[in-house]
């Protein structure tokens, strides 16, 4: 048993509670479903093809590289094109995402293999759950399907996101995660905007200052 519990314990104790009672669980889904909202901005509040164009434009201001295509058949040729535009060697690692098996490399000449980065992967492949506009972020969940040492080892940074997955803005995005994970998110939700970048030492940007120094965002759809 760890600190944590040890101290959660002897709170439950002293309140004599153990934390599934019903009127309990009550009170914080009813807060849950009826807390006030706050004030939005006016940035993310729009639809369809506008949303998508505030999204690329967010995601190119944060120095990231952004490409478009039809479906997920021509993820696999514009993954090898921006590899071979940026002179990176052809191979990639990949988690277990049901989205990516799907992805056809043959012909490509892409060496792919799969699971958790051990740190010498130079380019990483993950599929965000979704994209936000209002700031060109991507919200990438733990588990094996898409392990989070993929988002943050390899050199160079490669995800897609669905059409369908970009949202307006942060409220939006947390609302549709909730619906999508009733039980309860992952472990942990990166909120990824950009490559990894530093100013710290004497205030001179620096990219792949904690994590991949390229990020390429392939919105699908």
């Amino acid at each position: 048993m760890s600190a944590r519990d040890h101290i959660l314990g002897d709170i439950r104790r002293s309140l004599n509670v153990t934390g599934k009672e019903a009127p309990r669980l009550r009170v914080v889904a009813d807060r849950m479903a009826t807390k006030p909202k706050g004030v939005v901005p006016a940035l993310g509040q729009v639809e369809g093809e506008a949303r998508l164009a505030l999204f690329r434009d967010k995601v190119m201001a944060a120095s990231a590289s952004f490409a478009r295509v039809g479906s997920i058949h021509e993820v696999a040729a514009e993954i090898a094109r921006h590899l071979r535009a940026n002179n990176l060697p052809a191979r990639l690692r990949r988690g277990s995402d049901r989205r990516l098996a799907a992805l056809d490399f043959h012909g490509s000449a892409l060496e792919v293999s799969e699971g958790p980065s051990e740190g010498d992967d130079l380019n990483g492949l993950v599929h965000a759950f979704a994209g936000v506009a209002e700031t060109g972020t991507l919200a990438l969940l733990s588990g094996p399907a898409n392990p989070t040492t993929l988002n943050f080892l390899p050199d160079n940074a490669i995800a897609l996101v669905a059409a369908g997955d970009v949202v307006g803005d942060l409220e939006s995005l947390w609302a549709k995660l909730r619906a999508a994970r009733p039980e309860g998110p992952e472990r942990a939700i990166n909120l990824v905007t950009g490559p990894s970048r530093s100013a710290d030492i004497e205030q001179t940007l620096l990219l792949g200052a904690h994590g991949p120094r390229t990020l390429h965002v392939i919105l699908v759809g």
